[in-house]
């Protein structure tokens, strides 16, 4: 061995001894969640004790009293390529003189806006939105926006119509477009109220309660006093209550929907795989108890909580018996305001309607008598 290789060889050596002598290294730090890294720029809610509804929220509520969705319109992929677009005459059946006291408005901001993180809302779709806004509003009833049909939020199908985005970019959408619709309302009138989501589910319900304070944080930057309706998973079902966190803010209403007994309510539906066998009657006592039952639950969680509930959806299909349906329609309605909760109708003038979208009028199916007679 030359000196050279010794002296090598010793300074080796004497490096292991100093390396096995020295403190262990520090553990490599946890790779950040790259979740949370995406959604940083809006944070959720500082943690607080609810606070329970303001009575602002509580008036909101009340003056929401019997109300319809104007289903299938502006929620669809895009407005009238699901047979219904909001009409003039459809604005006119509500408000002062009419029987119905306020619009819930869905809308599918989704897929009208740009497919990357930005989520750019088309200015032209933006306009028709408002445009229906203020003509509903200046019938003198209480509007609720709601964001609705974001399918891949839910990790759901894409309907026909509808344009696929980025798995990564999903949720950082859904809190992008709430910035920009509450920005673009923040002038608005108290008569107009933002509900977050409509019925998450699937992927998104382990999800939901974090993604839900992020979005109303965003909507508070603007609208800090705006009234805005939130509900539990499981397609806003009171048994998604369970795992409900309700959002420590004064200015929230909390909405269920309610389309118990669902092999009643949903029977010959086409959309559902495997079809529910037709000929189901109403109302036997194990149906009444799954009318009361969600309510009751719904009612409890409102007391224990300190927010008014409203019930935000239901009805039964056209394909029901009309003579049943018009028992349960009669039935869940006088059950809701027994509770002293207000409620929306699930829909106007579509498949669960009680308008006919040809004429726009009462369509001969008893339905607007159930739902708004004495």
């Amino acid at each position: 061995m030359t000196m050279r290789l010794l002296a090598s060889t010793l300074s080796t050596v004497a490096l292991g001894l100093l390396a096995a002598c020295a403190e262990p290294a520090p553990p490599a730090p946890a790779a950040a969640d790259p979740l949370a890294q995406t959604l940083a720029d809006y944070p959720p809610l500082p943690a607080a004790p609810l606070p329970g509804a303001s009575p602002a929220a509580r008036r909101f509520a009340a003056g929401l009293g019997r109300g319809v969705n104007f289903g299938n319109m502006l929620d669809a992929p895009t407005e009238g390529a699901w047979g219904l677009r909001v009409d003039d005459r459809y604005i006119a059946l509500v408000g002062t003189g009419t029987a119905i006291a306020s619009v819930r408005l869905p809308v599918r901001w989704s897929n009208h806006a740009s497919p990357d993180a930005q989520a750019r809302i088309d200015p032209a779709f933006m306009a028709r939105v408002d445009d229906v806004v203020q003509r509903l509003l200046a019938r003198g009833v209480p509007v609720v926006v709601d964001m609705h049909h974001y399918r891949q939020l839910d990790g759901d199908p894409l309907d026909a119509g509808e344009a696929a985005v980025p798995d990564a970019v999903v949720e950082r959408r859904f809190l992008a477009i709430w910035a920009q619709v509450a920005e673009h309302f923040r002038a608005a009138p108290t008569g107009l109220a933002f509900e977050l989501y409509n019925e998450p589910h699937g992927k998104l319900a382990p999800r939901w309660n974090d993604l839900m304070s992020r979005a109303l944080a965003v909507v508070r930057r603007s609208n800090p006093e705006r009234i805005v309706v939130v509900g539990p998973t499981q397609w806003n079902s009171a048994r998604g209550l369970v795992d409900f966190a309700m959002p420590p803010d004064a200015n929230l209403v909390l909405t269920v929907h309610h389309y118990d007994p669902f092999a009643f309510t949903h029977q010959g539906a086409p959309w559902i795989k495997p079809a529910l066998p037709a000929g189901v009657a109403c109302c036997s006592p194990q149906q009444l108890a799954d009318i009361r039952g969600p309510l009751d639950t719904a009612q409890q969680f409102g007391a224990r909580t300190g927010y008014p509930v409203w019930v935000g959806e239901f009805g039964a299909f056209e394909t029901v018996a009309q003579d049943d349906r018009v028992r349960y329609t009669r039935t869940i309605r006088d059950e809701i305001e027994r509770r002293g909760m207000t409620w929306a109708y699930w829909e106007l003038a579509g498949g669960f309607g009680f308008i006919d979208p040809v004429t726009a009028q009462g369509r001969p199916n008893g339905i607007e008598q159930a739902l708004f007679g004495h």
